[in-house]
């Protein structure tokens, strides 16, 4: 007959508050100052790009700026990532002032043209997707602030010979990406992510 002991039968304590969220496993020291501090002394941060549909272009126009664009990434020598995401937009505001023109407009023709805007974004609304925003990024990571800051806007202006407007990431750009891959892009509160 085996006998075990009280301390044999005794199951591993696991601090379920501390364990709850995977984020409680990322090396995430903090958000501040558009970068994310990690653990290890990297800090990783980079631009949001302004989006530019350039197929409303001419061809040339097309070509150039393609031309262009696939120059400025060859001008970065170093790892960097280009994040793509979809934050949902909430067009209510938008729609209710399409609906105040409508009213305030004479011209049939205008408002028809109204009309038509209203319709679509209703149609926006109905569907299951929603109306999202796509928002681009180029983020890299270093520890030294003084090549942080160089590389920034060698992006900035890179990006601007191409033809495209950028900005360093903000802290909320930042918690809104780390919220979007921690919760599969579902809407989650900013406190669920990271508090600082």
């Amino acid at each position: 007959m085996l006998v075990m002991s009280e301390t044999q039968n005794k199951k591993p304590q696991i601090n379920s508050a501390a364990a709850k969220y995977a984020e409680n496993w990322l090396p995430v020291n903090s958000i501040q100052n558009g970068e994310i501090v990690l653990d290890n002394g990297y800090r990783v941060t980079g631009v949001k790009v302004r989006p530019r549909n350039i197929f409303i272009l001419d061809y040339d126009s097309q070509s150039n700026a393609i031309f262009n664009l696939r120059n400025f990434y060859n001008t970065l020598d170093y790892p960097f990532w280009l994040i793509v995401s979809d934050r949902p937009v909430d067009i209510n505001i938008y729609l209710a002032q399409l609906k105040l023109l409508y009213n305030q407009v004479q011209y049939p023709s205008i408002r028809k043209l109204v009309r038509e805007d209203i319709d679509k974004a209703n149609l926006f609304m109905g569907k299951e997707i929603g109306v999202t925003d796509t928002e681009y990024f180029i983020l890299f990571k270093d520890k030294r602030p003084e090549i942080i800051q160089k590389r920034i806007q060698n992006l900035v202006s890179g990006l601007a010979n191409a033809g495209l407007q950028s900005t360093q990431v903000s802290n909320d750009d930042l918690r809104t990406l780390l919220d979007g891959f921690m919760n599969d892009g579902s809407s989650t509160n900013f406190g669920t992510v990271m508090s600082l």
